[in-house]
């Protein structure tokens, strides 16, 4: 590996990070209260613990490709770690597990909170805290890596932060890597900068219309409020962050298509299909189950609840309106098939995402038609009218089973490390690994993870960061041919 290119990027990491504090501090100020010292500090910290690595290293601009995976694995933990400064330094989080804990769940857009009472934070740190979302949810070295040269190889670490379900889609925006980050950073600037305005124009106020807005589009799922979105007791906020969840849940390639006016790609996009007919179908099981079960006694306000409960966990946003705990069984059953579904590759959201199933619920179509019903018949399985590769239905299925296995392996872990029930140890692994954040059992929508020991919070934020990196860049550190030249 070229360590010298390594800390170049590593320095700018750092950089970028600690001058990512000014809006913070800038709202500390405007509130004035007693973070600002806080976030100054770290920012002066991390800034110039950047400095030296960016200036001594400047020359060093080539990447290989296990130079992206490293830096796609470790440059998470480093921005987690640096970004713990503020809570320590202020003491609102003073163990440096549970800031980690934060931080971590911020950053891969997790959601996840060892916070009892959300409200008690001043503003600049609660901001900060939600601006973790904004940065990490399209994803926090592609910003890095536009203030990085052309031909840096940047590409590297933009492929080993991305999900597999790309290579399925194939879906390209531009030859230039540092343009693709540019358009990709400015439709989410926008679509966060909208959902902003239209909140604003409700009566929030601007400071929470942001937070807000950075927790949707990232599909992450922070609140400043400790009854999440279920605190402005709105329909019309709720429809709102209903319409920018899903907005977040698809490919940002389309979205670039759109501005084209291409609509032709739209159209015959085969996973944006399946994706808003898994949202229709479980949004209208689930909100009949409400209706039938007498929950709410208006079918618009079992629309309102049930809909946004979807959308919240089939994206692993997180935000919460309702105790869904509380819903008949049926409901919480879709509730928890949602969990495993994801949205679109491409998008700010994780999980196991839909072209995934699409891939394998059409190839064992295709089998099963084969084997029983036209065994000579030959039908190349295709996505978005192209035919996909035989690799490519073996990289699905795999993806799968991983999926799978470390959920299962996860859960064991738990129950060894914690003292805590099967649904609980279960679900707190779906939460982390999917980046969903709240869960069942003890990590329900009104329970938080402050109670599990500091063994199990590091072994979580490991969930989190495999979940955010698709599995396969934060697993391969761990093969031993990884680290041979």
């Amino acid at each position: 590996m070229n360590l010298s290119s390594i800390a170049n990027v590593f320095g700018t990491l750092l950089i970028v990070t600690g001058c990512s504090m000014v809006l913070p501090a800038l709202c500390s100020l405007y509130y004035g209260e007693n973070d600002l010292v806080a976030l100054l500090i770290s920012m002066v910290v991390i800034v110039s613990a950047g400095i030296p690595f960016k200036w001594f290293f400047r020359n060093e601009n080539q990447l290989g490709i296990k130079d992206g995976i490293f830096l796609a694995s470790f440059g998470w933990v480093v921005i987690s770690a640096v970004s713990t400064l503020p809570f320590m330094i202020h003491g609102a989080i003073p163990s440096f597990t549970d800031a980690f804990f934060e931080m971590m769940s911020g950053y891969t857009t997790t959601g996840a909170t060892i916070l009892s009472d959300i409200e008690a934070l001043p503003h600049g740190l609660l901001f900060w805290r939600s601006q973790t979302h904004l940065l990490g949810g399209m994803g926090f070295l592609t910003l890095t890596l536009i203030f990085l040269p052309h031909g840096m190889g940047s590409v590297r670490v933009f492929r080993a932060e991305s999900s597999p379900g790309q290579v399925i889609t194939k879906d390209k925006f531009k030859a230039r890597n540092k343009d693709t980050l540019i358009w990709l950073w400015s439709i989410y600037i926008f679509l966060n900068a909208t959902q902003t305005f239209l909140l604003c124009v409700h009566g929030l106020p601007l400071f929470d219309s942001l937070c807000i807005a950075f927790g949707t589009v990232s599909t992450s799922g922070y609140s400043t409020m400790n009854a999440s979105i279920g605190a402005y007791n709105s329909a019309y906020v709720d429809w709102v962050t209903i319409i920018f969840m899903c907005l977040g849940g698809v490919t940002f390639v389309l979205f670039y298509q759109v501005v084209k006016g291409d609509w032709q790609q739209v159209r015959s996009n085969t996973e944006l299909r399946w994706y808003l007919g898994f949202l229709f179908f479980f949004c209208g099981i689930v909100s009949l189950i409400l209706y039938q079960g007498q929950v709410y006694e208006d079918f618009l306000d079992c629309l309102r609840f049930g809909t946004f409960q979807v959308v919240s966990l089939l994206t692993t946003t997180g935000f919460i309106t309702a105790d869904y705990e509380l819903w008949p069984q049926a409901a919480q059953m879709f509730l928890i098939i949602t969990c495993f579904v994801g949205a679109c590759a491409g998008s700010t959201t994780s999980g196991i995402k839909v072209v995934h199933y699409v891939v394998i619920l059409k190839h064992m179509y295709s089998s099963i038609r084969r084997i029983f019903l036209q065994p000579m018949s030959v039908s190349a399985l295709r996505i978005n009218g192209r035919p996909v590769d035989a690799s490519i239905i073996d990289l699905s299925v795999c993806y799968f089973i991983v999926n799978i296995f470390l959920i299962l392996i996860g859960a064991c872990v738990m129950v060894l490390l914690e003292d805590i029930d099967c649904l609980t140890s279960i679900s707190s692994i779906v939460a982390t690994l999917m980046n969903i954040g709240p869960g069942f059992g003890g990590v329900g929508p009104s329970e938080n993870f402050s109670f599990f020991s500091d063994a199990g919070k590091w072994f979580l934020s490991w969930n989190m960061l495999v979940g955010r990196l698709e599995m396969f860049s934060a697993l391969v550190i761990f093969f031993p041919a990884f680290w041979k030249k």
